[in-house]
Protein backbone atom coordinates (compact mmCIF):
# COMPACT_ATOMS: atom_id res chain seq x y z
CA UNK A 1 0.00 0.00 0.00
CA UNK A 2 1.39 3.39 -1.04
CA UNK A 3 -0.63 5.76 1.09
CA UNK A 4 1.08 8.86 -0.26
CA UNK A 5 0.36 7.84 -3.86
CA UNK A 6 -3.27 7.03 -3.08
CA UNK A 7 -3.70 10.38 -1.37
CA UNK A 8 -2.11 12.19 -4.30
CA UNK A 9 -4.74 10.64 -6.58
CA UNK A 10 -7.65 11.58 -4.37
CA UNK A 11 -6.80 15.05 -3.11
CA UNK A 12 -7.12 16.89 -6.45
CA UNK A 13 -10.68 15.57 -6.78
CA UNK A 14 -11.88 16.99 -3.47
CA UNK A 15 -11.78 20.72 -4.09
CA UNK A 16 -12.60 22.44 -0.79
CA UNK A 17 -14.26 19.37 0.74
CA UNK A 18 -12.84 17.95 3.97
CA UNK A 19 -11.37 14.47 3.73
CA UNK A 20 -12.35 12.37 6.73
CA UNK A 21 -10.25 9.20 6.59
CA UNK A 22 -12.39 6.20 7.53
CA UNK A 23 -9.96 4.03 9.46
CA UNK A 24 -12.23 1.18 10.56
CA UNK A 25 -10.04 -1.46 8.88
CA UNK A 26 -6.58 -0.08 9.62
CA UNK A 27 -4.49 0.35 12.73
CA UNK A 28 -2.62 3.09 14.48
CA UNK A 29 0.44 2.84 12.24
CA UNK A 30 -1.61 3.76 9.18
CA UNK A 31 -3.34 6.59 11.05
CA UNK A 32 0.04 7.97 12.10
CA UNK A 33 1.14 7.83 8.45
CA UNK A 34 -1.97 9.74 7.44
CA UNK A 35 -1.24 12.40 10.04
CA UNK A 36 2.33 12.73 8.74
CA UNK A 37 0.85 13.29 5.27
CA UNK A 38 -1.41 16.04 6.58
CA UNK A 39 -4.66 14.12 7.00
CA UNK A 40 -5.73 14.99 10.52
CA UNK A 41 -9.48 14.34 10.26
CA UNK A 42 -9.86 10.70 11.28
CA UNK A 43 -13.19 8.86 11.36
CA UNK A 44 -13.91 5.78 13.46
CA UNK A 45 -17.01 3.54 13.40
CA UNK A 46 -16.82 1.54 16.62
CA UNK A 47 -16.67 2.88 20.17
CA UNK A 48 -14.09 0.40 21.49
CA UNK A 49 -11.76 0.81 18.51
CA UNK A 50 -12.02 4.58 18.71
CA UNK A 51 -11.09 4.64 22.40
CA UNK A 52 -8.10 2.34 21.86
CA UNK A 53 -6.78 4.24 18.86
CA UNK A 54 -7.27 7.64 20.46
CA UNK A 55 -5.35 6.54 23.56
CA UNK A 56 -2.48 5.24 21.45
CA UNK A 57 -2.30 8.39 19.30
CA UNK A 58 -3.03 11.05 21.90
CA UNK A 59 0.19 12.91 21.11
CA UNK A 60 -0.87 13.58 17.51
CA UNK A 61 -3.01 16.63 16.61
CA UNK A 62 -5.85 14.49 15.26
CA UNK A 63 -9.40 15.76 14.90
CA UNK A 64 -11.50 12.72 15.79
CA UNK A 65 -14.79 12.11 13.99
CA UNK A 66 -17.18 9.36 15.05
CA UNK A 67 -18.84 8.25 11.82
CA UNK A 68 -20.60 5.01 12.76
CA UNK A 69 -23.89 4.35 14.50
CA UNK A 70 -23.50 5.20 18.18
CA UNK A 71 -25.85 3.54 20.63
CA UNK A 72 -26.58 5.60 23.71
CA UNK A 73 -25.29 2.80 25.96
CA UNK A 74 -21.92 2.98 24.15
CA UNK A 75 -21.65 6.76 24.36
CA UNK A 76 -19.61 6.95 27.56
CA UNK A 77 -16.02 7.85 26.80
CA UNK A 78 -16.84 8.61 23.18
CA UNK A 79 -18.99 11.73 23.30
CA UNK A 80 -16.77 13.34 25.94
CA UNK A 81 -13.69 13.16 23.74
CA UNK A 82 -14.64 13.23 20.05
CA UNK A 83 -14.46 16.44 18.05
CA UNK A 84 -17.31 15.72 15.64
CA UNK A 85 -20.23 13.28 15.63
CA UNK A 86 -21.62 12.34 12.20
CA UNK A 87 -24.45 10.10 13.38
CA UNK A 88 -26.82 11.88 15.76
CA UNK A 89 -30.13 10.14 15.10
CA UNK A 90 -32.11 9.97 18.36
CA UNK A 91 -33.13 12.09 21.31
CA UNK A 92 -31.83 9.31 23.56
CA UNK A 93 -28.34 9.86 22.20
CA UNK A 94 -28.84 13.63 22.45
CA UNK A 95 -29.60 13.20 26.16
CA UNK A 96 -26.38 11.24 26.64
CA UNK A 97 -24.40 13.97 24.93
CA UNK A 98 -26.08 16.57 27.11
CA UNK A 99 -25.22 14.61 30.23
CA UNK A 100 -21.58 13.94 29.36
CA UNK A 101 -20.25 16.95 27.46
CA UNK A 102 -18.55 19.89 29.13
CA UNK A 103 -18.74 22.00 25.96
CA UNK A 104 -21.05 21.78 22.93
CA UNK A 105 -20.37 18.95 20.48
CA UNK A 106 -20.37 19.58 16.75
CA UNK A 107 -22.92 17.14 15.33
CA UNK A 108 -24.20 16.05 11.97
CA UNK A 109 -27.75 14.72 12.14
CA UNK A 110 -27.90 11.43 10.26
CA UNK A 111 -30.78 11.17 7.79
CA UNK A 112 -32.01 7.98 6.13
CA UNK A 113 -31.80 9.20 2.54
CA UNK A 114 -31.67 5.77 0.89
CA UNK A 115 -35.14 4.72 2.04
CA UNK A 116 -33.73 1.36 3.16
CA UNK A 117 -35.28 0.09 6.41
CA UNK A 118 -31.96 -1.35 7.58
CA UNK A 119 -30.22 2.04 7.41
CA UNK A 120 -29.96 4.23 10.47
CA UNK A 121 -30.99 7.85 10.55
CA UNK A 122 -33.92 10.17 11.01
CA UNK A 123 -36.57 9.85 8.31
CA UNK A 124 -36.59 12.88 5.97
CA UNK A 125 -40.16 13.85 6.85
CA UNK A 126 -39.30 13.83 10.58
CA UNK A 127 -36.07 15.82 10.26
CA UNK A 128 -37.37 19.36 10.83
CA UNK A 129 -39.18 18.43 14.05
CA UNK A 130 -36.16 16.43 15.26
CA UNK A 131 -33.78 19.34 14.73
CA UNK A 132 -36.16 21.73 16.51
CA UNK A 133 -36.29 19.35 19.48
CA UNK A 134 -32.51 19.50 19.74
CA UNK A 135 -32.79 23.14 20.85
CA UNK A 136 -33.42 21.73 24.33
CA UNK A 137 -29.85 20.39 24.48
CA UNK A 138 -27.32 23.20 24.81
CA UNK A 139 -24.39 20.78 24.49
CA UNK A 140 -25.33 20.04 20.86
CA UNK A 141 -24.55 22.21 17.85
CA UNK A 142 -26.00 20.89 14.60
CA UNK A 143 -23.34 21.77 12.05
CA UNK A 144 -24.83 19.75 9.20
CA UNK A 145 -26.53 16.63 7.89
CA UNK A 146 -25.05 13.21 7.13
CA UNK A 147 -26.46 10.54 4.84
CA UNK A 148 -25.51 7.31 3.10
CA UNK A 149 -26.78 6.37 -0.32
CA UNK A 150 -27.83 2.83 -1.16
CA UNK A 151 -25.05 0.41 -2.09
CA UNK A 152 -26.03 0.17 -5.74
CA UNK A 153 -24.51 0.69 -9.20
CA UNK A 154 -27.55 2.88 -10.03
CA UNK A 155 -25.88 6.30 -10.17
CA UNK A 156 -29.11 8.29 -10.73
CA UNK A 157 -30.53 6.70 -7.57
CA UNK A 158 -27.38 7.60 -5.62
CA UNK A 159 -27.47 11.15 -6.93
CA UNK A 160 -31.15 11.51 -6.03
CA UNK A 161 -30.34 10.54 -2.44
CA UNK A 162 -27.57 13.10 -2.17
CA UNK A 163 -29.71 15.81 -3.79
CA UNK A 164 -32.38 15.06 -1.21
CA UNK A 165 -29.90 15.62 1.63
CA UNK A 166 -28.81 18.90 0.08
CA UNK A 167 -32.42 20.10 -0.13
CA UNK A 168 -33.07 19.08 3.46
CA UNK A 169 -30.06 21.09 4.59
CA UNK A 170 -31.42 24.15 2.79
CA UNK A 171 -34.75 23.71 4.56
CA UNK A 172 -33.07 23.61 7.96
CA UNK A 173 -30.89 26.61 7.11
CA UNK A 174 -33.96 28.65 6.20
CA UNK A 175 -35.25 28.24 9.75
CA UNK A 176 -32.18 30.12 11.08
CA UNK A 177 -32.08 28.11 14.29
CA UNK A 178 -29.26 29.30 16.59
CA UNK A 179 -28.40 25.72 17.62
CA UNK A 180 -28.50 24.41 14.04
CA UNK A 181 -26.62 26.52 11.49
CA UNK A 182 -26.42 23.33 9.41
CA UNK A 183 -23.61 24.53 7.17
CA UNK A 184 -22.19 21.19 6.09
CA UNK A 185 -23.04 17.97 4.25
CA UNK A 186 -21.26 14.75 5.21
CA UNK A 187 -21.93 12.39 2.32
CA UNK A 188 -19.94 10.21 -0.02
CA UNK A 189 -17.67 7.24 0.56
CA UNK A 190 -15.03 5.57 -1.60
CA UNK A 191 -17.52 4.22 -4.13
CA UNK A 192 -19.70 7.29 -4.58
CA UNK A 193 -17.81 10.35 -3.34
CA UNK A 194 -17.50 11.87 -6.82
CA UNK A 195 -21.29 11.92 -7.10
CA UNK A 196 -21.55 13.36 -3.59
CA UNK A 197 -19.15 16.16 -4.47
CA UNK A 198 -21.27 17.08 -7.48
CA UNK A 199 -24.21 17.34 -5.10
CA UNK A 200 -22.47 19.67 -2.67
CA UNK A 201 -20.68 17.42 -0.16
CA UNK A 202 -18.46 19.36 2.23
CA UNK A 203 -17.13 16.27 4.04
CA UNK A 204 -16.40 12.89 2.43
CA UNK A 205 -15.64 9.75 4.43
CA UNK A 206 -13.06 7.74 2.50
CA UNK A 207 -11.52 4.43 3.49
CA UNK A 208 -10.79 1.75 0.90
CA UNK A 209 -9.70 4.20 -1.80
CA UNK A 210 -6.94 5.44 0.53
CA UNK A 211 -5.74 2.04 1.68
CA UNK A 212 -5.92 0.01 -1.54
CA UNK A 213 -2.88 -1.82 -2.87
CA UNK A 214 -3.05 -0.79 -6.50
CA UNK A 215 0.13 -0.15 -8.44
Amino acid sequence: MDLAKNLARVRPLLGNATLVAATKYVGTDEIAQLAALGVLDIGENKADAYLEKRAALQNLPIRWHFIGHLQSNKAKGVVETIDVLHSLDSLKLAAEIQKRRAVPLACFVEVNISGEPAKNGVEPEALADFVRELAKYDKIQVIGLMGMAADTPDEPRIEASFRLLARLREQIQRERLPHAPCEFLSMGMSGDFKIALRCGATHVRLGSILFRNEA
